[in-house]
C-alpha cells in the first residue's frame, strides 16, 4: 500500500488511538477514490449501472455499518451523476443536428414572418421575380438539411449521399441568386423605393454568400470525412440565419445579428465539448476567419468607407 503519512507507536496507547484514527481515515480516502474511479471508467465504457448493481458492488448487506451506508449514498449519488450525462451525451450525440435543424425552420419562419407580407407577398410596388426566386431556392435548402440530418438519424445513408448531390448542385446556384439578387434588390431601393445609403449593405449579404459557398464546397471536398462534413454544412447553415435574426429590429439596429449567428455555432462547440470533450478542429479552424469577414462586412455596411463606396459604384453602375 505504500509509505503511511504517519507513524504507529505502540507502546503508548494515546498515540496508537490517533494512529488508528488516522489509519481508519487514509483508508476511507483509498475506498473513495477507488469508487470514484471505478464509476468513471463504467461511464467511459459500459455507461451508467443500475442502483442495485452499484450497491452490489459495493458488497451492502442487512447488517451494514453506518460507513457503509455513508458509502453507498456516495456511490449513488455518482452513479446518477454518471447516468444523467450519458443520457444527455446520447442525445446531442444522435440528435444534435437534426435538432439545430428544426430551430433554424422555426427561426426563419419566425423571423421572416414579421416582414414577408409586405416586403414580398403583397409589396407594393411588387417586388421583382428574382426574389420570389432567391427565396424559393433558400427555403429548399432548409427544406434539404432538415431532410439530409433526419436521413443520416434513421440510418438511410445511402439515400443521404445520394440527395447530397442535389445539395451540392443546388448550393452554388443560392451562390449566384445571393449575389444577384443582392444587387438587383438595391437598384430596386434606389431606383423605385427611393432609398438612400442603402448601397453600402451590400457587404452583408456578399459575405454571407462567400462563407456558405466556401463552406459547402470544403463540404463537398471532405463528403468521405463525416466528422468534417456534417460540421461544415451546419456552420454553411447557420450561415444563413443573418437574414432572419436581422428581421428583429433590436439586433438590426444594433448590428448584432452575426452574434446570434455566431451562438447557434458555439451551441455546436458545446455539443462537441460535452460529446467528446474538446471542440472540434473545424470549429477552430472556421470560426476566426468567419469573425473577421463578419467585422468587416459590418464596418463597411455602417461607416461605408470610400474604398467600399467605389467598390459599391462599380457593381451598381
Amino acid at each position: 500500500m505504500g509509505h503511511l503519512p504517519f507513524t504507529i507507536h505502540l507502546h503508548r496507547s494515546n498515540h496508537f488511538l490517533v494512529a488508528l484514527r488516522k489509519l481508519s481515515r487514509y483508508l476511507i480516502a483509498s475506498l473513495s477514490r477507488v469508487f470514484q474511479k471505478k464509476f468513471r471508467l463504467q461511464m467511459r465504457e459500459t455507461g451508467a449501472e443500475s442502483s442495485g448493481r452499484a450497491k452490489a458492488c459495493l458488497g451492502h448487506s442487512e447488517g451494514r455499518t453506518p460507513l457503509a451506508t455513508r458509502d453507498a449514498a456516495f456511490a449513488v449519488r455518482i452513479e446518477k451523476e454518471v447516468s444523467t450525462t450519458n443520457r444527455l451525451k446520447a442525445f446531442l450525440s444522435r440528435y444534435f443536428y437534426f435538432s439545430m435543424s428544426l430551430v433554424m425552420a422555426g427561426l426563419v419562419m419566425w423571423g421572416f414572418s414579421r416582414t414577408v407580407d409586405a416586403n414580398l407577398l403583397h409589396a407594393k410596388p411588387p417586388r421583382p421575380l428574382l426574389l420570389w426566386l432567391h427565396g424559393t431556392a433558400f427555403a429548399m435548402w432548409l427544406v434539404f438539411f432538415i431532410l439530409q440530418s433526419a436521413l443520416v438519424r434513421v440510418r438511410k445513408v445511402s439515400v443521404h449521399r445520394f440527395l447530397g448531390w442535389f445539395g451540392a448542385g443546388l448550393a452554388p446556384v443560392m451562390v449566384v441568386l445571393g449575389v444577384t439578387t443582392a444587387i438587383v434588390m438595391t437598384r430596386f431601393d434606389i431606383a423605385v423605393l427611393h432609398q438612400k445609403g442603402v448601397e453600402s449593405f451590400l457587404s452583408i449579404p456578399f459575405e454571407d454568400m462567400l462563407v456558405f459557398g466556401s463552406c459547402i464546397a470544403l463540404a463537398i471536398y471532405w463528403r468521405t470525412k463525416p466528422e468534417y462534413h456534417r460540421r461544415l454544412i451546419f456552420i454553411a447553415s447557420c450561415g444563413l440565419m443573418d437574414a432572419a435574426i436581422g428581421r428583429f429590429d433590436f439586433w438590426f439596429n444594433h448590428s448584432i445579428f452575426y452574434a446570434g449567428l455566431d451562438l447557434l455555432i458555439v451551441l455546436g462547440m458545446m455539443r462537441d465539448w460535452i460529446v467528446e470533450g474538446r471542440a472540434h478542429k473545424v470549429y477552430l479552424y472556421a470560426m476566426p476567419p468567419i469573425i473577421v469577414l463578419q467585422s468587416l462586412a459590418v464596418y463597411a455596411w455602417r461607416v461605408n468607407p470610400a474604398w467600399w463606396q467605389g467598390i459599391t459604384r462599380a457593381i451598381l453602375g
